[in-house]
C-alpha cells in the first residue's frame, strides 16, 4: 500500500489535473483529492495524493516540498492519519447530544 501526502499552500485556481501532473514524475498516481470549496467550486489551497509505493511517497516529497509552482512555494509532506472523533458533533439545538437522549 502507498503512502497518503498532504500537499499545501496551493494556488486557489489550482485543478485536480494540476496535482497529478506535479506528481507524475514520481511515479504512479493512486488517488488524488484537491479539497474544493463548497461555495465556490474552487480550490482551498491544499489536497492530498496518494502515491503506489512508500518510496514513490518520499521521492515525491524530497522533489516538491519547498518548490515554487503556480506562485505559491508547496508544502508536500506525509499526510497525518485523520483523527477519530468520537459520536456526533455539537452545537445543534439539543446541545449535542444525540436525539434520543430528549426523551422525557
Amino acid at each position: 500500500m502507498g503512502k497518503r501526502l498532504y500537499v499545501g499552500n496551493l494556488s486557489y485556481d489550482a485543478f485536480q489535473e494540476d496535482l497529478e501532473e506535479m506528481f507524475k514524475p514520481f511515479g504512479t498516481i493512486v488517488d488524488v483529492h484537491l479539497v474544493l470549496d463548497r461555495n465556490t467550486g474552487r480550490s482551498r489551497g491544499f489536497g492530498f495524493v496518494e502515491m503506489g509505493t512508500d518510496d514513490e511517497a518520499q521521492k515525491a516529497v524530497d522533489g516538491l516540498d519547498g518548490k515554487e509552482t503556480m506562485g505559491r512555494v508547496l508544502k508536500v509532506n506525509i499526510a497525518r492519519p485523520r483523527e477519530e472523533h468520537g459520536g456526533r458533533g455539537g452545537g445543534g439545538r439539543d446541545g449535542g447530544r444525540d436525539w434520543m437522549d430528549n426523551r422525557y
